[in-house]
């Protein structure tokens, strides 16, 4: 991306990141191994209300080639090709998952230090197609999407935003479903050089029934491999999240959430375990 702006699904994303990266409320394992030819395998399983779920996912790449194969408990196949800088600035990815033979999409990203452009188009008789775009610079973008569905040439999106960064802090406003919601988001390196805190919160007003909302969050660096993380909601939902790398980019992770309004009233708790030999 250089000094160009980010993709328009980015506006926004470091406080998103803040406020639900890295929470699970379900037991999770990933083991990650990657060989010094270009070859990745990561498998993965996690369990959810008693159910089993998991899938093995292996990378290649070669040159400016990236090939992703994705096989998971359900015996769906995905498969993903990524050619880089194709064309100057572009990236082109090609993607189908088998058995579903409708399921084949063309993704065109241009990345430019003024404009960034995102594309994409389901290969069947009757595609999506979905496009967005940004323009600006590193510190400033201004955005918009929209999705078109050709089977009913009807829309089923359009959302726009707008976007302020700097290394400290950053802000976002977007307005988003079809205009109905608009959402306010701030993130803040209060202490970067010291113990990492970072504080943001998102506040959302949707114009269909005229209700507020807000979430705010927070990280904290207790030492160089533990973060911890909170996180408060309007409706006092209340999570926190404890995360430590034991052993070089392998990390555990442990999360709970409480919801005074759930019917049980019991503490959702989430283990996550990631390990890379």
């Amino acid at each position: 991306m250089g000094n160009g702006p980010a993709p328009f699904s980015d506006i926004g994303k470091r406080t998103r990141d803040l406020l639900t990266k890295d929470y699970n409320f379900d037991h999770k394992f990933t083991l990650l191994m990657q060989s010094h030819v270009g070859m990745g395998v990561t498998a993965t399983g996690w369990k959810k209300d008693q159910i089993f779920f998991g899938d093995v996912n292996t990378l290649y790449k070669s040159g400016n080639t990236t090939v992703d194969l994705k096989l998971d408990t359900h015996s769906n196949v995905s498969t993903k090709v990524t050619v880089n800088d194709i064309l100057p600035f572009t990236k082109v990815a090609c993607s189908f998952r088998i058995p579903d033979h409708k399921s084949g999409k063309l993704d065109v990203q241009y990345l430019h230090p003024h404009a960034a452009v995102d594309s994409s188009i389901g290969l069947n008789p009757t595609p999506l197609l979905e496009v967005s775009a940004a323009i600006g610079s590193k510190d400033f973008s201004l955005g918009g999407e929209v999705g078109l569905d050709t089977a009913s040439a009807s829309l089923t999106k359009y959302n726009a935003g707008i976007g302020f960064n700097k290394p400290d802090f950053s802000v976002a406003v977007l307005l988003t479903d079809k205009g109905q919601t608009l959402k306010a988001s701030y993130v803040h390196s209060v202490n970067p050089h010291n113990d990492g805190t970072t504080v943001g919160a998102e506040l959302t007003h949707r114009f269909n029934t005229y209700e507020n909302s807000f979430t705010i969050g927070s990280s904290h660096l207790v030492d160089p491999i533990t973060m911890v993380k909170t996180r408060f909601s309007n409706n006092g939902k209340f999570a926190m999240l404890c995360q430590r790398e034991w052993r070089p980019k392998s990390l555990i992770t442990v999360s709970g959430e409480y919801d005074p309004k759930s019917n049980n009233g019991a503490t959702k708790l989430g283990l996550a375990l990631a390990l890379k030999p």
